[in-house]
């Protein structure tokens, strides 16, 4: 699915990271979702390539990562800490400064990667996410039904894991393979890739680790830097359809969050860069290049 990219592996401080590279031209990291790969990428990656150096890369936990334990703060899926790893492999890779296009988790991760390390981000792109600081201010029946994967993953170790563990292969395929057209965005291959790596213990403990943090220690950061804006560029694409773009302006949230962000939704669900990605480059291209 990556033709003409290479497999790389780096080692940060707290983590191994496994990454596909491609392309030439200014540096562009694809940080991707829950409970995805870097293989989520895979429509547009050979697209921004053309103009691009495009890494994709797992983040720690996720796909071919290493999967840290977690701990009793959850420092160790942190978006501080998975942040710091993907600064760290652009730095092995040579690339001082670089732009970003993010999705889902991924996003939240890019998100304080740039408040963490803003010399570093030119621009900034998220997809369909808003603050997780925000989030935890709308629970709500509606939040809560449309998010609900959110308040079950973050329950104790080992209740999720346990109970995931128990049919890891349909877990992951439910959420992608319903709906009536959902052949047409998610090749078999990709979500092979996702239901392989998925399955693993390890990866399904990482994952909840990842949303325990999202719900404890990540707040911390949140509320402590709060008026740390992003300030760079920024462009937020979102589904129309979805929970984010149906109950909130999107727009006007992050405008609380950054000093300099555009951005639109577009009409399909939530994975944007697999439902419509002719679309989702375009849009990236026209940020990136302007």
């Amino acid at each position: 699915m990556f033709e003409g990219f290479e497999q790389r592996r780096v080692t940060t401080t707290g983590a191994e990271i496994n990454l596909v590279v491609g392309g030439s031209g200014p540096p562009l990291l694809l940080l991707h979702g829950y409970p995805q790969s870097h293989v989520m990428w895979h429509k547009v990656a050979p697209l921004l390539a053309e103009e691009f150096t495009v890494v994709a890369s797992d983040l720690r936990g996720y796909g071919d990562s290493s999967k840290p334990a977690g701990d009793p703060e959850h420092v160790n899926y942190s978006k501080r800490a998975m942040a710091q790893d993907q600064a760290e492999v652009m730095t092995a890779l040579g690339f001082d400064t670089f732009f970003i296009a993010s999705h889902d988790r991924g996003a939240r991760v890019s998100h304080r990667l740039t408040k963490d390390h803003p010399q570093r981000v030119l621009k900034l792109a998220t997809m369909d996410i808003i603050p997780t600081h925000r989030m935890f201010q709308l629970v709500n029946k509606a939040m809560a039904t449309a998010t609900h994967h959110w308040f079950f993953l973050i329950q104790p170790y080992d209740y999720p894991e346990r109970m995931i563990g128990a049919n890891a292969d349909y877990f992951i395929r439910h959420r992608f393979e319903r709906g009536a057209d959902w052949a047409t965005h998610y090749p078999p291959e990709a979500i092979a890739e996702y239901v392989r790596c998925g399955s693993d213990p390890a990866a399904i403990h990482a994952m909840c680790e990842d949303y325990r943090a999202g719900a404890s220690i990540d707040l911390e950061h949140d509320e402590a830097d709060f008026n740390n804006k992003v300030t760079c560029p920024m462009l937020a694409l979102w589904s129309a359809t979805g929970y984010t773009g149906r109950s909130q302006d999107v727009l006007a949230v992050w405008g609380d969050y950054a000093t300099d962000v555009r951005g639109h939704s577009l009409p399909c669900g939530h994975h944007l860069p697999e439902e419509m990605p002719e679309q989702v480059h375009a849009d990236l291209r026209a940020f990136l290049l302007e």
